[in-house]
C-alpha cells in the first residue's frame, strides 16, 4: 500500500484537515497541528481532538499514513543555550500535540548551525535536545527530513542523519523522511533508474530502510547538487517524472506516507492520481 497525499490546510480546527484530504483524493496527508510560524498555541481543545479522531476513523485514514510537520521556527541544534531550550520547549509541545491527535509521527529538519559552531557541535546538539525530547514525551516517532543543504541546514547527507541515529538512545522513537527535491539538490540524483537504485542503495547502506517513515514528493526547480531548495510540480523541473515512476513501484518505499509539497495545490488531485496510475504501470524497477 502506498499512502499518497499531500500537505494540507488544517485553519479552523485540525479535523478539517482530514476533510481538506479526502477532497484531494488523498489516502494520507500531512499538516501542522498549529501555526507554523508561531513558537506556541493554545492547546488543541477536547472537541477538536474528539472531532479529528471520528473524521480519521469515518473516512479510514490510518496514523501510519499522517505525517504531521513542526514549526519551521524550531532549531534543535542552535549554538545560542537559550535559544536552543526555547526550540526544544517548543519541540515537545509538537510532539504531545501530536500524541493527543492519536498520531505516531512528527516530521521536522534536524537544525542549522547558523555558522557559529562547527557541524558536529551542531549534530551533536541535535542528539542531545532529541534524547531529552524522547524522555519528555510518550509515543511520538520523531522523523528527520532530508534537507537541500541550503544555508547552514544540515540534513543534506545521509551520514548526518546517521550520526544523529546512532546517538539516539531510543531506536523506536526515531526515523527519517526523504524529500525528492532536497536530496536531489544536495546531489543525490534520481533521474534514472541507474542513478535511483544507486542513491536508495546508499541511503540503505548509511542509515536503513527500516528507519524510512515517510517521503516528500516534489520536483525541483533547482539545479542538481544546487544546495538550493526549490520545489516544482511533478514533472516541472530538474527531475522529471521517471523518478516518481520508480518510487511509486518501489517496494521498499510501501506503507508509508508519501507527501506532495508540490507548489501549486489546485492540481494536487491530478498529481494524486498520477502517482497512483504510476503505481499500476508495469514496473521497471
Amino acid at each position: 500500500m502506498k499512502y499518497v497525499g499531500a500537505h494540507v490546510s488544517a485553519a479552523g480546527g485540525v479535523e478539517n484537515s482530514v476533510k481538506n484530504a479526502l477532497d484531494i483524493g488523498a489516502d494520507g496527508f500531512a499538516l501542522f497541528t498549529k501555526n507554523q510560524r508561531q513558537w506556541f498555541a493554545k492547546p488543541l481543545s477536547e472537541k477538536n481532538i474528539i472531532k479529528f479522531k471520528e473524521y480519521m476513523q469515518k473516512h479510514g485514514f490510518s496514523a501510519d499514513a499522517i505525517l504531521p510537520h513542526d514549526s519551521y521556527l524550531i532549531n534543535l541544534g542552535h549554538p545560542e543555550t537559550e535559544k536552543r531550550e526555547k526550540s526544544l520547549k517548543s519541540f515537545i509541545d509538537e510532539a504531545k500535540r501530536v500524541e493527543s491527535l492519536g498520531l505516531k509521527y512528527l516530521n521536522f529538519h534536524p537544525g542549522s548551525h547558523l555558522r557559529k559552531i562547527s557541524e558536529e557541535e551542531c549534530l551533536d546538539l541535535i542528539c542531545e535536545s532529541l534524547n531529552f525530547a524522547i524522555k519528555e514525551s510518550e509515543s511520538c516517532i520523531f522523523v528527520l527530513e532530508t534537507t537541500a543543504g541550503q544555508g547552514s541546514n544540515l540534513g543534506y547527507k545521509f551520514e548526518h542523519l546517521a550520526y544523529i541515529i546512532d546517538n539516539i538512545k531510543d531506536k523506536e522513537r526515531i526515523g527519517v523522511c526523504i524529500d525528492t527535491a532536497h536530496i536531489f539538490a544536495a546531489g543525490y540524483d534520481i533521474r534514472t533508474k541507474e542513478a535511483y537504485e544507486n542513491t536508495m542503495k546508499k541511503f540503505d547502506k548509511t542509515i536503513g530502510f527500516k528507519y524510512l517513515k515517510g517521503m516528500h514528493i516534489n520536483d525541483s526547480k533547482a539545479k542538481f547538487s544546487s544546495r538550493v531548495d526549490r520545489h516544482h510540480s511533478l514533472g516541472k523541473g530538474e527531475i522529471g517524472l521517471d523518478a516518481f515512476k520508480f518510487i511509486m513501484q518501489d517496494k521498499r518505499i510501501d506503507n508509508i506516507p508519501l507527501i506532495l509539497e508540490t507548489i501549486n495545490p489546485e492540481i494536487w488531485p491530478q498529481e494524486i492520481k498520477l502517482l497512483k496510475q504510476m503505481k499500476n504501470e508495469e514496473s521497471n524497477v
